[in-house]
């Protein structure tokens, strides 16, 4: 599972036969989600890639929402990928972005199946052995972040889809009683933190969700530290189940908080927008579900923009999953959640170009950009893109595209060979300039 970058967001206006587009981050004056959210007694999250946050990713994941996940620095392979040895540089980077920020982290993941090192894996151990393995994990990486991880999903994955145990070295090895273990070690080593047992394909009332369930009661009847269920809801469009409130509701009545922790909606590609709009639709219903729930807490989305999503790597044809675009570009979808949260916002057209522009890479003396078009319920056979530089940028190479700069204005036509943008597709040109001062982005007009 990845994370993502970010990009300015440009919402298209059609003025007569041009289309004029403004900054990137015109979503910006909306109510941040996290605003939005707080306001009705919730959190709102994404998970992130420790080294993206910088520039507009680290802007977007700062601004809009109030709790952070890590998508793989906090797993086993990660912090211990040999015996003993520790290795925390993204899990404290992207603890100290949270904490800059004003934002919850939410620990991501302690015993899991998956993404665990060979030595681990590859291990023949006794179960008194692979007890005392699991425990030391657990108690080293909780302690390290005592007092600052709000949540941890201690336990991710345990059951089959028909409510059996998955066979995995730590049902394997020590039984069932594996669950009751980790969360009393996790508490021990964090007294104040949320603890969670996280799973998928229990977001409406089913085999899998009912186990997980009487899992839990049993748990609590056994005075076992269980704070909270996490519901990952990994969705595909137009399938969020009709159950979602009652089954949030039916954990929340056995006395523990309920989180929507991995939420994104995948789509068979190319998007278009019919599809966004159910997209938007199956967000919306989802955040509202648990708005509906007092004590559902959170809602988190696997990543915010389609950049960095883990779909297409996974799910061979299918993306689009996450509220922003590529381009970073806001998509109905995050209308859809802000407007659950009670957010009023003016959702830009479903059809149209847009135009976005971004900086790749930067130095002290230059800078490599791209600018890309995409279309959604429309089409174009050629286009040309314009912007002004306000600080002394020029242009000095440009590529699928004839680029031509004067004074602070620059036009930039198609190339022979990909002046056509579909429905559902997209182009994107590069170029170097140099640069002093500052470099802000500029808005673009497509015309």
């Amino acid at each position: 599972m990845r994370s993502l970058r970010t990009g300015l967001s440009l919402a298209a206006l059609v003025t007569g036969a041009a289309l004029l587009f403004t900054a990137p981050a015109a979503h910006a004056a909306d109510t941040p989600l996290r605003d939005l959210a707080a306001a009705k007694g919730k959190v709102v999250g994404t998970a992130v890639t420790g080294s993206k946050l910088t520039g507009s990713y680290g802007d977007i994941a700062g601004a809009q929402f109030s709790s952070l996940t890590p998508g793989n620095a906090m797993k086993w392979e990660t912090v211990e990928p040999t015996q003993g040895s520790f290795n925390w540089t993204e899990a404290d980077q992207i603890v100290a972005f949270a904490q800059a920020h004003n934002q919850q982290v939410r620990g991501h993941t302690l015993v899991w199946h998956s993404q665990n090192p060979s030595w681990l894996t590859n291990g023949t151990w006794t179960s008194a052995q692979l007890s005392s393995l699991l425990q030391n994990h657990i108690s080293t990486e909780v302690g390290r972040y005592k007092g600052e991880i709000a949540a941890w999903d201690v336990v991710n994955e345990p059951f089959n889809e028909d409510g059996t145990y998955r066979s995995t070295l730590w049902y394997n090895g020590l039984g069932a009683n594996y669950i009751a273990q980790a969360l009393t070690w996790a508490h021990a080593a964090d007294p104040a933190a949320k603890l969670y047992i996280n799973d998928y394909n229990v977001e409406g009332v089913n085999a899998k969700s009912t186990a997980l369930y009487n899992l839990v009661k049993s748990l609590k009847a056994a005075g076992v530290p269980i704070d909270g269920v996490g519901l990952q809801a990994h969705l595909i469009l137009g399938q969020v189940p009709a159950t979602l409130q009652q089954n949030i509701q039916r954990f929340a009545d056995l006395g523990v908080d309920v989180a929507i922790t991995e939420l994104d909606v995948r789509m068979a590609l190319p998007a278009d927008s019919g599809k966004l709009a159910q997209q938007k639709a199956d967000f919306k219903s989802v955040v509202a579900a648990c708005v509906a729930v007092t004590r559902c807490v959170n809602v988190t989305v696997w990543g915010f923009t389609d950049s960095d999503s883990w779909v297409p790597g996974t799910f061979p044809g299918y993306g689009a999953a996450t509220p922003y675009d590529e381009n970073y570009a806001p998509k109905p979808a995050y209308y859809g959640i802000a407007e659950a949260l009670g957010g009023t916002t003016t959702t830009p057209p479903t059809g149209g170009c847009s135009a976005t522009y971004g900086v790749t890479s930067q130095w002290n003396t230059g800078f490599t950009g791209q600018v890309t078009i995409a279309c959604t319920g429309t089409a174009l056979s050629s286009w040309r893109a314009s912007w002004t530089y306000g600080t002394g940028q020029q242009l000095t190479q440009a590529w699928n595209a004839t680029c031509t700069q004067s004074g602070a204005a620059v036009t930039c036509t198609n190339a022979s060979y990909n002046g056509t943008v579909p429905d559902g597709g997209s182009v994107t040109f590069g170029f170097n300039a140099s640069w002093s001062g500052s470099n802000p982005v500029p808005g673009v007009t497509l015309g």
